[in-house]
């Protein structure tokens, strides 16, 4: 289930999603110009960024799993639950060595913006319940 309505992934035509529980609407784009590029997602005033890389990491991540992982949405500084796609966004082990986020403060919830940019992508599969989502690749 793919819920972008428009767009092509750029600043002037972002990507307008819905979080996975089909929800919030928000806009995505990639800032590949960007000091360190990025994807930016902006939710009401509310501007968040996670390195561009991510786009290729999580998928790959998710390949080596092989079975869908939960989401585990969170915000920065909130606990996450151990073997989460959150989880992984945050460790120091993953291929940034920590935080996906971009921006001290808005650094969470990278499962919830994320994931919908990589279903519209055809990257991965995306469960869109009221809660407790999971993800794999197709």
């Amino acid at each position: 289930m793919n819920a972008v309505t428009h767009g092509n992934g750029t600043q002037a035509d972002p990507w307008i999603l819905k979080t996975p529980p089909l929800t919030s609407e928000f806009q995505a784009w990639r800032d590949e110009a960007a000091a360190e590029p990025a994807l930016i997602v902006q939710v009401g005033t509310t501007r968040l960024s996670y390195h561009l890389r991510c786009l290729e990491d999580l998928p790959a991540m998710l390949r080596a799993r092989g079975d869908w992982v939960e989401l585990g949405n969170a915000d920065e500084g909130k606990p996450v639950k151990d073997g989460s796609v959150e989880a992984w966004a945050r460790a120091p082990d993953n291929p940034v060595g920590g935080y996906y986020g971009l921006r001290k403060g808005y650094r969470g919830r990278f499962a919830n913006y994320v994931t919908p940019v990589l279903e519209l992508l055809g990257l991965v599969e995306l469960e869109h319940g009221a809660r407790n989502n999971r993800v794999r690749t197709q």
